[in-house]
């Protein structure tokens, strides 16, 4: 399972970004969900986080090209929710480091945000 995680730096012991928008960049980890393992992950800038307007839509668009099944984030605004919802993207809440948001996530500790 791919997952992608807003995150303040471009390693797993980066923090958890609460905002999704605008984070610096995105965490995107392959996932052994069966043996609860990170496979691999790289971090991608967040280039939508500069701009004046319409952040979380292209930060979501963004997201959903790498092929996310999953995001996980502190806060998404509810147009970027919307948008990642008709990719078929569930967005769940976290904080920490992205690697313990990642570990409670494969262990179905995290709670989905329906908003």
């Amino acid at each position: 399972m791919k997952i992608a995680v807003s995150s303040t730096g471009k390693d797993l012991g980066s923090e958890v970004s609460q905002v999704f928008g605008r984070c610096p960049y995105f965490i995107v980890a392959e996932t052994d969900m069966k043996n609860k393992k990170i496979l691999k992950f790289e971090a991608i800038e967040n280039e939508s986080a500069e701009q004046k307007g319409g952040a979380g839509i292209s930060a979501a668009q963004k997201v959903a090209e790498t092929g996310a099944d999953a995001v996980i984030t502190g806060n998404a605004g509810p147009r970027a929710l919307e948008v990642l919802k008709q990719f078929g993207i569930g967005v769940y809440a976290a904080k920490g480091t992205v690697k313990e948001a990642l570990q409670k996530f494969m262990d179905d500790r995290l709670e989905e945000v329906k908003k």
